[in-house]
């Protein structure tokens, strides 16, 4: 049996991924490009992928192909329904980065709420030293207790990042991007209403029809002069080009942990921001964590092993 793995610098050299050879030839590519995909995937069984599209063309070309494992939740990489035509079963992996997703949330929360990398800076350029006093106040920043966090995606990693904003002392409003998800524990409101009364908003929705370009500049144009909005979910949701019209017209702070294309293009608008302080920006690295990797990779090695208790190769 042949097992392939297309983008392996995605799940990170410091994981261990000679445990697949426990069921067969492996062959291991850090990247693969489109132009690339077929010849890598024609003779195997099991072909993992993170991001690397598996389509019509590379299921015909690939005689031998059984099993996707996608190494991720998200399967939209992957021609699902054509898969299914073509006997090959399609297998990912759920609620493995819950835990860093929501770790990092509270990472760019409190990086752009305490203003720390103003006051990093203050100590480092020595100005602190100069100061005379045991203090700085040149940032005033404002507690979470109390404070009204509006969830947007109140699906799993929604969930618990709304346990801990409460276990913080914040009063949690959720909004359904679907429109059907009633949680007896937090109020739902509608989006206007939430972004236009919360001081924290954080997305962890997925993106779909109905929730691309979601906070377009009229809707963006709602959220209070001094709140804070983190998308930890897909980068679509955040119209780009008004998201940096609204940071330089008002006062809001802005996390990404995600972009409309990744990488980020060069030429991003993103890059202008009139007032860069109020802007983090991380590589899509919330699911990274080493344990999240790790029970990745133990993930599709289950999936794996189910598929072969199943099926004769």
């Amino acid at each position: 049996m042949k097992i392939v793995i297309l983008d392996a610098k995605t799940l990170g050299e410091d994981i261990d991924l000679k445990v697949f050879e426990n069921f067969g030839e492996l062959d291991i590519y850090p990247t693969t490009s489109a132009d690339e995909t077929i010849k890598r995937c024609l003779d195997a069984d099991i072909v993992i992928t993170n991001k690397v599209v598996i389509n019509k063309e590379v299921m015909d070309a690939s005689k031998n192909l059984k099993l996707i494992c996608v190494a991720a939740t998200g399967m939209n990489n992957i021609d699902l329904e054509y898969a299914k035509e073509k006997a090959i079963e399609v297998k990912n992996v759920a609620g493995y980065s819950t835990q860093s997703v929501v770790q990092h949330t509270f990472a760019m929360l409190f990086y752009l709420m305490e203003k720390l990398p103003y006051y990093d800076s203050y100590v480092k350029s020595k100005s602190w030293a100069k100061s005379g006093i045991f203090t700085s106040l040149d940032r005033p920043f404002h507690e979470l207790h109390g404070k009204q966090w509006g969830i947007i995606g109140l699906g799993t990693i929604g969930k618990e990042v709304a346990k801990v904003a409460k276990a913080f002392g914040a009063t949690v409003v959720y909004y359904s991007t679907s429109g059907q998800n009633d949680d007896p524990y937090y109020p739902r409101m509608e989006l206007d209403t939430l972004l236009s009364t919360s001081h924290i908003v954080s997305i962890h929705a997925p993106l779909n029809e109905r929730t691309r370009d979601l906070l377009d500049f009229s809707r963006l144009q709602k959220m209070q002069s001094g709140s804070i909005l983190l998308n930890l979910g897909r980068g679509g949701i955040v119209n780009e080009k008004d998201l940096v019209h609204i940071m330089d017209d008002k006062e809001i702070y802005v996390g990404l942990d995600v972009t409309e294309n990744e990488p980020l293009p060069a030429d991003s608008l993103l890059y202008e921001v009139a007032e860069p302080d109020r802007l983090l920006i991380t590589p899509h690295i919330a699911w990274t964590s080493v344990e999240a990797r790790e029970r990745l990779v133990a993930g599709i090695v289950r999936n794996i092993e189910h598929f072969l208790k199943r099926h004769t190769i």
